[in-house]
Parts: C-alpha cells; structure tokens; sequence
C-alpha cells in the first residue's frame, strides 16, 4: 500500500511541476500577445513627434502604435518586456543586443495625442526624450 501512494505521490508532483512549467513558458507571449491594447486604440497614420528641447520634430509612420516603443531603437530585433498595461498608459523595457536598451512611457491623451517619455543607451551613450507625438495626416 505504501508503495502505491509513493508512486501516486511522485506522479501528482510530475504532474504539477510539468502543468507550472507550461503556464511559466507560455505566460510571457501571452502577456505580450495580449498586452498594449492601448496603442490599438491610437490613429493610424503620419505622427509628428516633438521632442522638448532644441531638437528637430521628427515624422513617423504610425501603423499600430508599436512604432512609439523604440523611438531611438528603430532596428527589429530587441527583446520586449512589457511593465505596465493600463487603458491609458503603457510602460515597454527593451533590450537590442549590441545596442543598448530603452524603457519607454507612453500617456494617452486622445486617440490622436501621446505623451512620449524614454530613456537608455543608445550606441554606447546614454539618452533621454521627453516628447509629445500627434498625429498630423496619412502616412
């Protein structure tokens, strides 16, 4: 009898460690699968984004909104974490091997107006942008 319940035992913690690690291994792609809804919601279309400073406003192309994440990183490639996920912000840590990293804010004001906040390294220096982004026409 004792050996029944040892091997029902071993099979039960077989069992739960294998269904911990199928939840462990596939949570991180569903949070990303489903995550930053929120820059679903913003207009598809040409963005001008304008940095607070001195620097030139830059225009992007702004397709699903994923385009707002790596602003100084435009190469694909870098590894995603997503840190916040809410209705009106999203918070996005990446890293670009040989390149550095970033982690990046967005604030949603209206489907056409972000504010943008990111900071990191970025061949090899360090750099900081405070931005609003707001949509000014087709792409």
């Amino acid at each position: 009898m004792k050996l029944l319940s040892d091997s029902v035992s071993r099979l039960l913690v077989g069992v739960g460690l294998a269904a911990a690690a199928a939840v462990w291994l596939t949570a991180p792609g569903l949070a990303q699968d489903n995550g930053l809804k929120m820059l679903g919601t913003l207009a598809k279309g040409e963005w001008t984004i304008k940095q607070r400073g001195s620097t030139p406003d830059r225009k992007i192309c702004v397709k699903s909104g994923a385009e707002l994440i790596q602003l100084m990183h435009r190469e694909s490639g870098c590894n995603q974490f997503v840190v916040e996920d809410g209705a009106a912000r999203v918070t996005v840590q990446y890293t670009c091997p040989g390149n550095g990293y970033g982690r990046t804010s967005i604030r949603r004001e209206t489907a056409a107006l972000v504010q943008l906040e990111s900071q990191g390294i970025h061949d090899g220096m360090p750099f900081q942008l405070l931005a609003e982004a707001r949509r000014t026409g087709p792409c």
